[in-house]
């Protein structure tokens, strides 16, 4: 999901992979399959069978732990700041982990095409000295969307030609 927001002196771009459930989604199906499966352990657990308990818990647990690994990978951003005199680049979960800061009149966007038709772009930032590659995770469409509002912005300065698919 690519956003922007505009005022009078810089844009604001926000990549982020598109997220299909909300951590309060989760939990709710999570609570919707703990509540048969723990019940119908504690079930069997009173006829005697108390080894199923426990399994049903660690089943639970490894969902939970599963959902909340990929609701935190959801939360990975790429913060694209453009004012007049400089481009800035920050990437990371809930804050910036990493943060690049280039002059505007010193960089270039390289467009690299798709290798498959279902793939987008990539996209990089780059100087005559380090290159930062901006959202990786998107989709075709988002990417294509990234790609627009970047060139844009910043001057295009490697563009590849198109690549044959011969499938």
């Amino acid at each position: 999901m690519v956003t922007s927001t505009r005022t009078a002196s810089r844009l604001m771009i926000v990549a982020k992979p598109n997220c299909s459930a909300s951590w309060r989604t989760n939990q709710l199906v999570l609570l919707a399959l703990a509540v048969p499966s723990l019940g119908i352990g504690t079930a069997f657990a009173l006829l005697g069978a108390w080894p199923i308990l426990p399994f049903a818990g660690l089943e639970i647990m490894a969902l939970g732990t599963a959902l909340y690994y990929v609701n935190w990978k959801l939360q990975y951003r790429h913060v694209i700041t453009v004012s007049a005199d400089a481009v800035c680049i920050e990437k990371g979960h809930y804050v910036p982990k990493r943060s690049w800061q280039f002059p505007r009149q010193g960089i270039g966007l390289a467009i690299t095409p798709e290798k498959h038709p279902w793939e987008g772009p990539a996209l990089e930032v780059h100087d005559n000295q380090e290159s930062v590659t901006v959202g990786e995770f998107l989709s075709r469409e988002d990417s294509l969307k990234l790609a627009e509002m970047l060139r844009s912005e910043i001057r295009v300065g490697t563009h590849s030609g198109r690549v044959r698919h011969d499938f």
